[in-house]
């Protein structure tokens, strides 16, 4: 999927930046294919509270003010995946709750048959 490869950095470069600026504690990425034709990676941090607009799902995105120094980085990723979500985690594999964020980027399994047609 090296079509993607730009963008899976860019968005994995801000969920993982998010658990190391807001977070304390351990964090977590990890890589998962779906399919032939689909990533999805997802960073899970201990701390609970789920950002805007994470905690909606896929909901509406209010820009960010101009004159902000920061807050784009979660914008950016909304903006570019094909899918993403957040949920909290009572008790996840260290023991330490916290919550899961994640993107999915790639074609679909309907999208990969009708290119394979």
């Amino acid at each position: 999927m090296p079509q993607f490869a730009d963008t899976a950095e860019l968005l994995t470069s801000e969920l993982v930046t998010n658990a190391y600026r807001h977070s304390t504690g351990p964090a977590a990425l990890r890589l998962r294919a779906l399919g032939s034709a689909r990533l999805r990676v997802s960073v899970w941090d201990a701390d609970p509270h789920i950002p805007p607009p994470f905690d909606q799902g896929s909901g509406s995105l209010h820009p960010v003010p101009v004159e902000a120094d920061g807050g784009r980085g979660l914008f950016l990723v909304c903006h570019y995946a094909d899918a993403w979500g957040g949920y909290p985690l009572g008790d996840d594999p260290f023991g330490q709750g916290g919550k899961l964020l994640w993107w999915e980027l790639g074609l679909s399994a309907a999208d990969c048959g009708a290119a394979a047609a």
